[in-house]
C-alpha cells in the first residue's frame, strides 16, 4: 500500500483554496492499532482525515490541531491529534462498534457517532493560549460537521467531503478527503461556480479506488477556475507518547495515588491510547517517581503554596 499524502491548492486570484488528502495508509494503520469494525474504521477514518487536513492548515512549524466528537452514539466519542505537517493520530471510547447499513446502505457512521451532541476544535499554537471553537453536531457524518464547524465557529464558508471504502474482510480499501474554503474577496461567479463543482463531485472515497489522486479532485473541484497546486508532501499516523511523558503524569498524581500503587506491590502498566504501545513501571521506577512528587510538594509549600499540586477541590 502507498503511503498517505496531502496537497494543497489555490486558485489564481487567491480567493479559493482547497486541500486534498489521501489517508488509506493512515486509516488502514488506525483500523490495525485499535482493532475497528468496519463502522468504526469509516468513523475514526474521516475523523483521522479531517484532522490532519486541519493541522495542515497551521503555520506555526511547533502548532497542534485537536479534533473532538462527542456525540451521543455507542462509539462514545472520537479524538484526533495533528501536527502542522498533517501528521495523525486517533482514538475512540469503542472501537468494537458496529451497526447495521443506514437508509443509504452504507456504513451508519451518523449511528455511531450520533446526531446530538458537540464538535470541538482546539488550535495550539505553541504561543499563548490555545484557540478553543465548538459547534452543535450537524448529523455525526463528520464532513457535514465539519462544514458546520467552520460556518459557525470561524465565519469561513467551507465544503468538506470525506470517504472511507472497506474491502469485504474489514481493511481500508480507500480513504481521503476533501477540503475547499472561500476567502472573503471571492466574487459570486467563482463562489457560485465552486459551489456547483463541489455538488458534482463524485465521493471521494470511490474515486481514489479507481486510481484518482490529488490532480484528478482538483481538476473537478476548480473546473472553469484557473488553479495551481502549491505542495504535496506525505503524511502518516504518528502517535507522540513518551516514557517521560507519562513517568511525569504519574509524579502529578500525587504521592497519595503513588503511595497506593507502592502499597499494592505490583508494577504498573500504561497503554496509549492512540498508539497501544505499553509502557511498565517497576516498583523502584514508582519508589523514584513517588520520591519526584514528594520532592515537589516540598518545593511547592517553600513557594508558599497551601495545597499539593495538581490537587483539587
Amino acid at each position: 500500500m502507498k503511503g498517505s499524502y496531502i496537497a494543497r491548492a489555490i486558485s489564481r486570484d487567491g480567493s479559493a483554496r482547497a486541500f486534498f488528502e489521501d489517508s488509506t495508509a493512515i486509516v488502514e494503520h488506525a483500523r490495525q492499532i485499535h482493532k475497528a469494525s468496519k463502522t468504526m474504521t469509516a468513523a475514526l477514518g474521516r475523523c483521522l482525515t479531517a484532522a490532519s487536513v486541519m493541522g495542515s492548515m497551521l503555520k506555526e512549524e511547533k502548532g497542534f490541531v485537536t479534533l473532538r466528537l462527542n456525540g451521543d452514539g455507542p462509539c462514545e466519542g472520537i479524538v484526533c491529534v495533528s501536527d502542522s505537517g498533517g501528521n495523525v493520530r486517533g482514538c475512540c471510547g469503542d472501537a468494537g462498534v458496529e451497526l447495521p447499513a443506514n437508509e443509504k446502505g452504507k456504513l451508519d457512521v451518523g449511528g455511531a457517532i450520533g446526531k446530538n451532541g458537540s464538535i470541538y476544535v482546539v488550535r495550539d499554537t505553541g504561543k499563548g493560549e490555545p484557540y478553543v471553537g465548538s459547534a452543535p453536531l450537524t448529523n455525526g457524518e463528520v464532513a457535514e460537521d465539519i462544514t458546520g464547524y467552520f460556518a459557525q465557529s470561524e465565519q469561513t464558508p467551507t465544503a468538506c467531503a470525506l470517504g472511507v471504502r472497506i474491502f469485504p474482510d474489514g481493511r481500508c480499501r480507500a480513504a481521503g478527503g476533501m477540503l475547499l474554503q472561500l476567502m472573503p474577496f471571492a466574487d459570486e461567479q467563482t463562489s457560485a461556480r465552486l459551489q456547483n463543482n463541489v455538488e458534482s463531485l463524485e465521493s471521494i472515497s470511490l474515486m481514489l479506488a479507481e486510481g484518482a489522486g490529488a490532480n484528478e479532485v482538483f481538476k473537478a473541484v476548480f473546473s472553469g477556475v484557473p488553479y495551481e497546486i502549491l505542495e504535496e508532501r506525505p503524511v502518516e499516523y504518528r502517535c507522540a507518547c513518551r516514557r517521560e511523558g507519562y513517568a511525569s503524569a504519574l509524579v502529578s498524581l500525587g504521592t497519595g495515588e503513588l503511595e497506593d500503587m507502592l502499597s499494592d506491590g505490583e508494577p504498573i502498566e500504561i497503554i496509549c491510547r492512540f498508539c497501544g504501545r505499553r509502557y511498565e513501571f517497576s516498583m523502584p521506577e514508582i519508589e523514584e517517581l513517588c520520591r519526584q512528587a514528594q520532592e515537589r510538594v516540598k518545593r511547592y509549600t517553600q513557594e508558599g503554596g497551601q495545597r499539593e499540586p495538581g490537587s483539587v477541590d
